[in-house]
């Protein structure tokens, strides 16, 4: 049953160096073009943040602590799973130098490598670290989520359950979140198991707003797997722009959602913010 207490609602963007933001719009003030000085002009006008280049290359300790000195106490980061951890093909020059250096001279002479073909001890090392660059977010409350956004060929089974599950245990400190990315998993039949599956294991669904009609889509459904975080992303609904092969994300994202559009999430989100504590909602364009 919904509670008479209503969470709080933070809405944000999924990087403040978005293409976007930084050279086709005028979000950032004459002058303001370091890193440093946008992330704290985006923390004046934001109080949550997605990044997204962790996906890309694993994150640093330095850098949460940069990030930490530059918003203030209460703006929260979100971070996106480096993509080994999320079972996306990782580019081999983006790993630890000396992780890479241990690798077969068959992995490193591939452009891209996954997790299952990796040494189990150097997979480990690569959590470990990655939980390491974390801590000092987490340690300044400034932490929101760990985005797990799996492939799109990552459907629903007991192995891949499995693996949700190990993710979670792999970041014990730390909320996880999942965003699936094949249609199996909300295909009816299914979609009460997959919900289900997460509220077990209190891991937050991923609620999404995207193009409709691929094996990659879900259905805009607004549900709360867990009582402390839901978390909505809204990824555009331009089918044409969602399969573009462009090097550059920002142009499968590239939408401009209409008033109309916008409202009809606004019971839905009202809805998880009557369920959990916390709902993040992160605008991918």
């Amino acid at each position: 049953m919904p509670s008479n207490k209503r969470g709080t609602v933070l809405i944000g963007i999924s990087s403040w160096t978005e293409p976007t933001l930084v050279k086709e719009g005028n979000f950032y003030p004459k002058g303001v073009s370091s890193a440093e000085d946008r992330l704290k002009f985006y923390a004046s006008q934001f109080p949550i943040v997605e990044v997204d280049s962790t996906y890309y290359f694993p994150p640093s300790e330095r850098n949460s602590a940069l990030w930490i000195e530059r918003t203030p106490k209460d703006f929260i980061f979100n971070i996106k799973a480096y993509a080994l951890l999320t079972n996306h093909p990782t580019k081999v020059e983006s790993l630890y130098k000396d992780v890479r250096e241990q690798l077969s001279e068959e992995l490193t002479a591939k452009k891209n490598v996954y997790r299952e073909n990796m040494p189990e001890k150097l997979v480990d090392e690569v959590w470990q670290r990655f939980a390491d660059s974390l801590m000092p977010l987490h340690s300044a409350g400034k932490l929101g989520c760990v985005l797990f956004q799996y492939p799109q060929w990552f459907v629903i089974g007991r192995k891949n359950k499995d693996y949700i599950v190990e993710c979670a245990e792999r970041l014990p400190d730390f909320r996880i979140a999942a965003e699936l990315r094949h249609k199996s998993w909300m295909e009816r039949g299914n979609d009460e198991e997959t919900l289900a599956f997460l509220s077990d294991h209190d891991i937050p669904f991923v609620c999404v707003d995207m193009p409709q009609g691929f094996d990659s889509s879900l259905p805009p459904v607004a549900a709360a797997t867990a009582k402390d975080l839901a978390v909505v992303r809204f990824h555009g609904r331009d089918p044409e722009a969602w399969k573009t092969k462009s090097q550059r994300a920002a142009d499968r994202f590239r939408y401009d959602y209409s008033k109309k559009e916008l409202q009809e999430w606004v019971p839905k989100v009202d809805s998880l913010a009557e369920q959990a504590r916390e709902t993040q909602v992160i605008m991918n364009n």
